[in-house]
């Protein structure tokens, strides 16, 4: 447990980023629900009056910790514009995978748990999809195929897909990864050639 004095050198910004490090460190093996201001507090070893000045709330506290994990993961799997759009969608999959296979306890979390959470911790959830979507449709509209309702639609479905097959596959090592990655990048090509095929 930190003592005060190591306590005081860090910011009002360290500490309390310190303390969502913290939050999003028990997400691997807690669901959010269960991540309250008291465990926090006792965990980091701080009072449960410094974790209400900075989150206000248990749903402050768990907003921040979803929404620096969904950060993390977004950022970790930023498409690389130098690349091709076939190309740079199967190396943003498979940074995808790479990240769920390293943070596999966060992203069920995120993917499961904290979509069953309040209005507000859904709705950081649901940027990050749409994130996702806007990524992949990027990715054909450069192809030349044309920005429609109904591709928006197909390929939003096709990121709680990923989700699904994310949470669900197992990826612990080279081969099953790139296994899972190609099916996803053909899952994608192939939904887009299905609307082509309906005009």
């Amino acid at each position: 447990m930190p003592d005060d004095r190591q306590r005081s050198r860090l910011s009002s910004e360290e500490r309390r980023a310190q303390l969502v490090a913290l939050g999003v460190a028990t997400l691997v093996d807690e669901p959010l629900e269960d991540i309250t201001i008291d465990r926090l507090a006792t965990d980091a070893g701080v009072s449960r009056g410094l974790l209400f000045h900075y989150f206000g709330t248990k749903q402050g506290l768990h907003e921040a910790i979803v929404r620096t994990a969904r950060d993390a993961m977004l950022h970790a799997t930023e498409p690389r514009d130098e690349l091709e759009p076939l190309a740079r969608l199967e190396d943003t999959l498979r940074r995808f995978v790479a990240f769920v296979t390293e943070h596999r306890g966060t992203f069920h979390a995120l993917v499961r748990g904290a979509s069953a959470g309040d209005a507000d911790v859904r709705a950081l959830i649901d940027e990050a999809r749409d994130e996702n979507a806007r990524r992949v449709i990027a990715v054909f509209t450069e192809l030349g195929h044309e920005d429609s309702p109904l591709l928006r639609s197909a390929l939003r479905s096709w990121v709680a897909f990923v989700e699904e097959m994310l949470d669900e596959v197992p990826t612990d090592d080279d081969a099953s990864a790139d296994a899972l990655t190609a099916i996803l990048v053909r899952s994608a090509v192939a939904i887009v050639a299905a609307l082509d095929a309906t005009g």
